[in-house]
């Protein structure tokens, strides 16, 4: 044993003595270590005990038979980041078919790849072959048919990746017979990165959305604060290559939106007959909740078939120094409890190579004595009372279950609440209930009536009535397919509104060019709306100049997502409503985002809403539909009438003497 290794023991029992006894119903779960002999025991963390304890594992003890506390260290292995080194020397020759670059490493190090750089906006794919060689002059095949490729849309893959070596030469060639050269400004190499264990854990995919061109993947980890090595996407397509995006819900300004973790690109491509394939998505960052959204980018291209989604974890060790054989316990779930400080900071590195007994703990059990509450629990269930006077609309929230709950905004609500959503209040008698705000990257479609709607006096206009279903929904496009196989046009989306004196005039709400020509795939045409139309009827406009006019058909509209995030008692009998229609009220601002954590990575229930109800009188009503000269009428009409009772009415009084 090296006498590192035997002083770090020595110190590490020398410290245990002095530690002393725990309480352990301060912890939700305990779990059993069974150590068959003295000496360092190095622990795998399971998952259960990863999702039980805090992020940082801050409230995981070891304690003995006696119930007392030992020292631990902690070690999460990951591989050290890639590191791009310069070539030495570079020599690039143009051949009839091939375009061959020869590197003068100049480096020692071992090397697993190389990353060719190109002038951005340049599209391509080409095949690379790669040559090692320690003299220049015997060279060893190292890869064949590797793809490099830049696509519209984002996808990319410059790297190519051969086995682990240390090589003073490299030659690579680079395919032109089927396409013409392109110029390469240079080549990284990439320093092989240091090995990291991993291993596979299940995924779930939740749910799946497809929205214009974007598939979009809710996939449940199962567990909380994973460290997810890699995502992979399991598919039957033969040949395809997809821009991929991998983001987690986070807590921004009291709203739950989607942070972008990472990129990259999917593909199986064929080159001279060999299928290449990378359907792996490199991650390496803890997960903290137990979602992730996979974006994948179909642009013009059907949606893949996937399968399943499968996944890798890098794995967290827990190393101790076992006095004696026998059973420990393995403590974790203390909210409450400081972190650990144990003198064993200067010895992390020598405790992380030694010898140890591997062991893995027992099944997660729940500590009967546990009495603190959870976090989630401890979320009070109700805020302020509220004057629900002045909001006009209200629906009933319909619960499968009790615990936490998501609720997805119907276009009668989005149409009568603010832009914003901030009149939106969930209310249990007359107090209020906290909630939080989510938008995910999802998109619902609606489809849209059309008519045409030509003006007669301009006869190369052709033009469009789309009819909403109600109106004001917030749509942000509207998609439609075409009939023609072969036009350019630029199109213009408008609606008639009126200003404050009931004058109407054209508003517009979004451009676009749509250009299709034969042999194309079928594709939908979207325009993008700049503004949320504000009336029930839009106009879509091209000039066909000395063409014929297209023919366009199955136009839809798309409108954002939101969903309303909140928790109920479990034993709540009261009706749970939704109210909204206040455009004077402030954004709510409740306690709930000091513990939003909790809530948006509990397992939520799918509520719905019922039917929507008008708070206000049948009077009300009428004026609420009026706007612009109609109001202006039915103000002039309501006077003549007043003023025509008033007149009866002096006629019916009796006259004086």
């Amino acid at each position: 044993m090296k006498l590192g290794l035997g002083g770090l023991l020595i110190a590490a029992f020398l410290y245990a003595e002095s530690l002393g006894a725990m309480t352990p119903n301060e912890w939700r779960f305990n779990q059993t270590v069974d150590v068959p002999a003295t000496g360092l025991v190095r622990v795998n963390v399971p998952s259960e005990t990863l999702d039980a304890a805090r992020p940082d594992l801050a409230d995981v003890r070891i304690a003995d038979s006696s119930g007392r506390e030992l020292p631990y260290l902690i070690d999460r292995p990951m591989p050290r980041h890639e590191s791009a080194l310069r070539s030495q020397e570079l020599r690039t020759a143009l051949e009839p078919t091939a375009t061959r670059i020869t590197l003068t490493t100049g480096t020692r190090s071992v090397l697993k790849g190389v990353t060719f750089e190109t002038p951005a906006g340049v599209e391509f794919i080409k095949a690379v072959a790669v040559e090692g060689s320690h003299d220049g002059a015997t060279w060893l095949q190292l890869a064949t048919n590797k793809p490099i490729f830049r696509m519209a849309g984002g996808a990319a893959n410059l790297s190519v990746s051969f086995s682990d070596g240390v090589w003073e030469f490299l030659q690579l060639t680079i395919d032109d017979s089927r396409t013409a050269a392109i110029p390469f400004t240079g080549v990284l190499l990439q320093v092989a990165e240091t090995n990291a264990p991993a291993e596979p854990f299940p995924l779930t995919i939740k749910t799946r959305d497809e929205s214009f061109g974007v598939t979009r993947l809710s996939v449940d980890l199962g567990v909380m604060n994973l460290t997810v090595a890699s995502l992979g996407i399991e598919t039957t397509d033969p040949l395809f290559v997809r821009p991929v995006t991998i983001a987690v819900p986070e807590l921004a300004n009291d709203n739950i939106s989607e942070q972008t973790l990472c990129a990259g690109s999917v593909y199986r491509v064929d080159f001279n007959g060999k299928v290449e394939s990378q359907v792996e998505i490199p991650i390496d960052t803890q997960i903290h909740g137990r979602e992730l959204i996979v974006l994948i980018d179909n642009g013009d291209s059907p949606p893949l078939v996937i399968s399943a989604i499968h996944g890798s974890r890098r794995v967290t060790n827990l190393l101790f120094f076992a006095r004696e054989a026998g059973r420990y316990q393995l403590l974790s779930g203390n909210s409450q409890c400081a972190a650990p400080r144990y003198d064993l900071s200067e010895l992390d590195e020598q405790l992380k190579t030694a010898g140890a007994f591997e062991a893995r703990p027992g099944p997660l059990i729940a500590n009967a004595d546990y009495k603190l509450p959870d976090n989630l629990a401890a979320l009070p269930l109700t805020g302020a009372k509220i004057d629900v006077a002045a909001w006009k609309f209200r629906k009933p929230i319909q619960l499968s279950k009790p615990g936490a709950q998501q609720i997805e905004l119907d276009p009668d609500v989005l149409v009568r609440a603010a832009l914003d959503q901030r009149d939106l209040r969930i209310v249990v008698d007359d107090r209020q209930l906290p909630f939080l705000l989510e938008c995910p990257s999802i998109s619902r479609s609606l489809p849209l009536a059309s008519a045409s709607a030509n003006d007669l006096t301009k006869p190369r206009l052709s033009r469009w009535s789309l009819k909403l279903p109600q109106a004001g929904i917030p749509i942000t496009r509207i998609t439609c397919a075409a009939d023609s196989a072969l036009f350019q046009r630029e199109m213009r989306l408008w609606e008639e509104a009126a200003d404050d004196r009931g004058d109407k005039f054209p508003r517009e709400l979004g451009r676009a060019t749509w250009k299709k020509v034969p042999g194309e795939t079928t594709r939908e045409f979207a325009i993008h709306l700049g503004v949320a139309p504000r009336s029930g009827t839009l106009f879509l406009d091209t000039d066909n100049g000395d063409n014929p006019a297209i023919k366009l058909h199955n136009f839809r509209g798309h409108y954002p997502v939101s969903r309303i995030v909140f928790k109920t008692a479990s034993d709540s009998t009261q009706p749970i409503w939704v109210y909204y229609g206040n455009p004077d009220a402030a954004s709510p601002r409740y306690d709930v985002a000091l513990i939003a954590d909790q809530l948006f990575r509990a397992e939520r229930a799918a509520a719905t809403l019922g039917r929507q109800e008008n708070m206000h009188s049948k009077t009300e009503r009428v004026i609420q539909t009026l706007n612009g000269s109609s109001l202006y009428i039915f103000w002039a009409v309501l006077g003549v009438v007043v003023a025509g009772l008033l007149l009866l009415i002096s006629r019916l009084l009796p006259k004086t003497q």
